[in-house]
């Protein structure tokens, strides 16, 4: 089975800034600034495990020479 490396990597970049600058788009709309500060957090955390591993994964893929 052929692994998405590429697109996870985008996935995840897109989860750590897309998704807080989606909220900041909300909270300056609506002038709730609940919204961005409960985002933060959640991207944060899903951005960054997405991120490592996706970065072990083509450094163990370049050291095996796939």
């Amino acid at each position: 089975m052929k692994e998405n490396k590429k697109t996870a990597l985008i996935v995840s970049l897109f989860v750590l800034v897309g998704i807080p600058v989606i909220f900041l788009m909300i909270s300056l709309y609506t002038g709730n600034w609940g919204f961005l500060i409960y985002s933060i957090p959640p991207a944060l955390i899903a951005g960054l495990i997405g991120l490592i591993l996706t970065t072990q994964k083509f450094k163990e893929d370049k050291t095996t020479g796939k």
